[in-house]
């Protein structure tokens, strides 16, 4: 299956998506997995997100879930496959997750003699804004579809193609809170400040205020990430604007350290809002949240046995909590067995020019991030092929 996995991801890569606008993805999602034999549902969650079934007798159900979404990015690979849609790219390698969980579902198709259960894709919309795992889960994803016995995913790394890292106990990912705030001030002309209200001087000391909660109202030993991505505010340097935008993220390893800093952030922006004598109140808007994201020991344990068996224990690596964010953890809301593991994605011709240019290897989200595909993409395949298949044979077997 290795070549129309291939095929289908330099189709994805041509033709990136942005979060909430899949709709090719989606298609090209739903025609591969019913030229295997599942049953196919499109739209749940209320976007494009895709669900498709196969059931092979009785036995447990295991869940691959992907991504549909790519990066508001211009590419700068140089590829052949390059993105032909401007300011879209697949950066993050969401293409890669979706041919490598495709082709594992192909190859289950293709060995249903060597297990019995049911196998769910999911193709996850929106993931990039953190909306659409979420929504899948309240569209009813486990009430119509079937409650999975174990979720799995991966995340391409910039770490050795051919290599897959696992956690350790623990978290993996933190959760995050992103919010947009709106300061409201008094429009004026440039040289009478006093007769105006600056939201811009407010929204300068928000910024700088925001910064003594990790340094000072969060201990050392805690991990906090509080980042304001963007700051909007007036169209000339001599005409005071009448408001000013922020978004901001915060990141932590616990929900009660989340819930704390977002307290502390709507508490130093009303404040502030308050000395500058705002003329209204700030608008403080929460527009995602993801849960901390916490594998399942037991599951984690167990898919590593089957990856060094797989790969060889040289091939596996271990990687330490991140404060990187996404929304996988919805999935396992409620105790759901979840495992989720690293795939390495860079070539050693990659890691030999970065060396020798003196930079760093292209991340994701990078302009210039570019998997090594010949052995990323079946690396990825078996490693999900792998830790069904060892669900599914093995209890079905008893």
């Amino acid at each position: 299956m290795l070549q129309p996995a291939l095929e289908l991801y330099l189709d994805l890569h041509v033709h990136p998506e942005l979060s909430g606008q899949e709709r090719h993805t989606a298609e090209r999602l739903s025609r591969w997995l019913g030229r295997y034999g599942a049953s196919v549902t499109r739209g749940v969650g209320g976007g494009h997100g895709v669900v498709g079934v196969l059931h092979n007798g009785p036995g447990p159900t295991v869940m691959l879930r992907a991504e549909l979404d790519a990066l508001p990015v211009q590419e700068r690979t140089g590829l052949p496959y390059a993105s032909t849609v401007p300011g879209v790219m697949h950066a993050c390698g969401h293409d890669l997750h979706l041919a490598a969980a495709a082709g594992a579902f192909a190859d289950l198709a293709g060995r249903e003699d060597a297990w019995s259960g049911t196998v769910m894709l999911v193709g996850q919309p929106a993931e990039e804004t953190l909306q659409g795992a979420q929504a899948m889960i309240e569209d009813g994803l486990y009430e119509r579809f079937g409650t999975p016995d174990l979720v799995l995913a991966q995340h391409s790394a910039p770490s050795p193609a051919g290599t897959v890292a696992h956690p350790g106990p623990g978290p993996l990912m933190s959760g995050s809170v992103a919010l947009d705030v709106i300061i409201r001030g008094r429009g004026g002309h440039g040289g009478t400040p006093h007769l105006s209200v600056d939201p811009v001087v407010t929204a300068a000391s928000v910024v700088m205020r925001l910064q003594s909660i990790v340094s000072r109202e969060t201990a050392p030993s805690e991990q906090v990430v509080l980042t304001v991505g963007s700051l909007r505010a007036g169209e000339r340097g001599n005409v005071i604007p009448d408001r000013a935008e922020l978004s901001l993220t915060v990141r932590a390893f616990s929900e009660a350290a989340l819930e704390r800093v977002t307290t502390a952030v709507e508490r130093i922006v009303r404040a502030e809002c308050a000395a500058s004598n705002c003329p209204e109140d700030p608008e403080i808007t929460i527009t995602s949240r993801s849960p901390v994201l916490l594998p399942t020991p037991s599951a984690m344990a167990a898919v590593r046995r089957v990856h060094e068996h797989l790969f060889g224990p040289q091939r596996i690596g271990s990687t330490p909590p991140t404060t990187a964010t996404e929304d996988f953890g919805w999935f396992g809301a409620g105790g759901i067995p979840t495992a989720y593991w690293f795939l390495g994605v860079t070539s050693a011709q990659q890691r030999r020019i970065a060396l020798d240019l003196g930079e760093p290897i292209p991340v994701n989200h990078s302009p210039q991030f570019a998997p090594d595909l010949r052995t990323a993409l079946p690396t990825g395949i078996t490693a999900m092929s792998g830790a069904a298949l060892d669900t599914l044979a093995a209890r079905s077997t008893g």
